[in-house]
């Protein structure tokens, strides 16, 4: 099977969004989520910064404060969240705004990746944040979050 990469920040904002969706409270604080998903809490600040921008989270300054969900888990869809994190799609230059190819607008190759593209992003927005965070009790244990009733 071929492979589709999408960026880091893509990957950690949908892990971002599925701690939030079990988390009690639906909020968390970045240091705990780093710690949950073993990763950089100065990356995840800027990752989180940039999902606050696009409005798929809140922050909350001091103490008490974090990251919460914005919307119901229900309205967020896989496809709003790499549009937000993603900068580019262009899985072929000809999709791009730079286009430097010589055949550019006299192949088919431009409407077939725009047919695919669209493709896939149908399926992505078909799918919300409940869908892919449906498993409370799994997700809870795997991100160590059994028990916790506080945040």
């Amino acid at each position: 099977m071929a492979v589709v990469k999408h960026t880091r920040q893509a990957d950690l904002a949908l892990r971002v969004l599925m701690y939030l969706r079990v988390a009690p409270g639906r909020r968390g604080s970045i240091p705990d989520i780093a710690t949950a998903h073993r990763i950089s809490h100065t990356h995840l600040d800027k990752v989180v910064r940039r999902m606050s921008e696009a409005g798929l989270v809140a922050t909350v300054r001091g103490r008490g404060g974090g990251v919460q969900l914005t919307r119901d888990p229900t309205s967020i869809t896989v496809g709003d969240v790499m549009r937000a994190m993603e900068d580019d799609f262009a899985v072929v230059e000809c999709l791009g705004p730079v286009r430097y190819c010589q055949v550019a607008g006299v192949c088919g190759a431009r409407n077939i990746f725009a047919r695919a593209l669209d493709e896939y992003f149908s399926v992505l927005d078909g799918a919300t944040l409940e869908d892919i965070a449906m498993n409370d009790q799994g997700l809870r244990g795997a991100l160590g979050l059994t028990g916790r009733t506080d945040q």
